[in-house]
């Protein structure tokens, strides 16, 4: 349990939050969700002690332990991976070292032998000899090989260190857990797993992340930092977006009496209700919901971007034709080989592999930045693409300000990019900022404003969720559901797969799997996992 009071945080004379009262439960897992700079991550390192708060307190529960996801890959580069995830229990690896040390003299004192037979205790009260099997049990969940739990973390890719931290945190089943974008760097299959495993842990959970599937998979509560404040609500991500987003429309029609405002609110919470379905979670967020008063539903203050593609052109009937493609890594390895495809037309499809190098080696290929190893492909005469690329650091190599910088990409003066911009949500004074300067975050945007002034009729997306806040997200994946032309798109993100494509075509370095079924469908279906592991074998 974590209580939470009268908390205050600010930086100079920006106030983040204050008067802060929130008790976090166990058995809950809250979703976290504000802007970016609204202090989501602000708030966990003040839980965790990392940042000391200006005023307030924050207790767990009596001998309670708490454990955090931490950032910094490199930390323990020379420890072993099992190491490192042992010490996420810091108790027990105390307690391990210390034995260790003890065994270790070549004579052991009496009181030795006494202090030696208390930490025996204590190691097995914790649990101490299944560690490193539950340790490795957890890594391989999570992806990681047992031939490598032995390394020393250097060895490791980045990708595979960002599993290793999820498992130092998980481990040992600390009693509050804080994890800041958990989902970062996993791919879709690892995200699945994490999901099965938070849904069924009795600790207390909270969780930042911009994934708004796996919030609404495993969050019971949504706390909401907005206003100024932090404002705790049951529910997950998408019952807090569309109930927003009911109140901003009615807040807009000044004409709605106030009673048929409630009546329509109070049916929007029992239709929610219904639908609420995910394990244990299930009974006590329906609940919750039915209890909540319509007065605690408000607009948000969140400003979303505009993002509208639009089409010069209508495609015709041939959109792409691919026949026989190979792609071999620079390591020698084969990326994928022998792939496939006549992409039909208004066909959203969604490429996926094991292996993120896959889909960029296509998308590179078919946007002729790259040759084949083998194979052809062929556009259609009436086809013209805008391509999102995963590495966009090319682009901004430049001391342009930002409305020079877009005038490359399409027709139109100064007034219709600073348009283009503003959609985007590139304040006045921003606009003349140089590219070379810009946030992860603004370049993305820069990179989808050019896109827009394209009016391609056939979208290329490499990933195109990275570093976007969850409003440019939910903005993006609105338009791209209503977008009339063709989509071929890469993706690490559920809810965007799964509400966009209508195709799904995995890459092996054997072959294609190509169903035309929804990505739920695809991930649940037995007889597609046999034929996966065939041919990842």
């Amino acid at each position: 349990m974590i209580t939470v009071t009268n908390l205050a945080i600010q930086f100079g004379k920006r106030v983040l939050y204050k008067d802060v009262n929130l008790k976090f439960t166990p058995g809950n897992i809250y979703g976290i969700i504000g802007a970016n700079g609204a202090g989501k991550s602000t708030l966990l390192r003040a839980i965790s002690g990392e940042l000391e708060a200006n005023k307030g307190t924050i207790e767990l529960g009596p001998g309670e332990r708490l454990s955090v996801l931490e950032q910094d890959h490199f930390k323990y580069d020379e420890e072993t991976v099992i190491n490192t995830v042992l010490m996420g229990h810091q108790p027990l690896w105390k307690n391990m070292k210390e034995r260790e040390a003890l065994y270790a003299k070549p004579e052991m004192m009496e009181e030795d032998g006494i202090r030696a037979a208390e930490l025996e205790e204590r190691f097995a009260e914790m649990d101490g000899w299944n560690a490193e099997s539950d340790a490795a049990q957890l890594l391989s969940g999570l992806g990681i090989k047992e031939a490598v739990h032995y390394s020393l973390m250097s060895e490791l890719s980045n990708n595979e260190k960002v599993r290793v931290m999820m498992a130092k945190a998980l481990f040992g089943h600390p009693d509050n857990l804080l994890l800041d974008e958990p989902t970062n760097d996993l791919d879709l299959d690892t995200v699945q797993w994490l999901e099965e495993y938070l849904s069924n842990v009795e600790q207390t959970v909270l969780v930042v992340s911009h994934d708004r599937h796996f919030l609404d998979a495993v969050s019971t509560q949504t706390v909401d930092i907005d206003f100024g404040k932090v404002t705790m609500f049951a529910g997950n991500y998408s019952f807090w977006y569309e109930s927003s987003q009911l109140a901003l429309r009615q807040a807009q029609n000044q004409k709605a009496k106030a009673e048929e405002k409630r009546k329509e609110l109070e049916e929007f919470i029992r239709r929610f209700s219904a639908n609420v379905a995910k394990s244990k979670q299930t009974t006590s967020r329906k609940k919750m919901l039915e209890k909540l008063n319509v007065e605690e539903i408000q607009p948000s203050t969140r400003k979303y971007p505009g993002i509208i593609f639009q089409m010069d052109r209508e495609p015709g009937n041939q959109i792409l034709e691919v026949e026989g493609l190979k792609a071999v890594d620079t390591d020698g390895s084969v990326l994928f080989d022998n792939v496939s495809f006549n992409i039909e037309k208004g066909q959203k499809t969604v490429f996926l592999s094991h292996n993120p190098k896959a889909m960029t080696a296509l998308f590179e290929i078919i946007n002729g930045n790259r040759e084949p190893d083998a194979g052809t492909y062929k556009w259609g005469i009436t086809i013209t693409t805008a391509y999102l690329p995963l590495d966009n650091t090319e682009f901004f190599k430049s001391e342009l300000n930002l409305v020079d910088w877009l005038s490359q990409y399409g027709p139109g003066n100064e007034v219709v990019m600073k348009g283009f911009l503003g959609r985007m949500l590139f304040k006045q004074e921003e606009v003349e900022k140089k590219v070379n300067v810009l946030s992860g975050g603004e370049k993305m945007r820069c990179m989808i404003a050019r896109m827009q002034l394209q009016n391609a009729n056939c979208l290329i997306l490499d990933t195109p969720t990275n570093h976007l806040d969850l409003e440019s997200i939910q903005a993006f994946n609105n338009n791209l559901i209503t977008f009339k032309g063709n989509i071929l798109f890469a993706s690490h993100d559920h809810e965007f797969i799964n509400t966009v494509a209508d195709r799904i075509i995995e890459l092996t370095p054997k072959g294609t799997i190509d169903k035309l079924m929804t990505y739920d469908d695809y991930i649940y279906d037995e007889a597609i996992k046999e034929q996966k592991a065939k041919l990842y074998e």
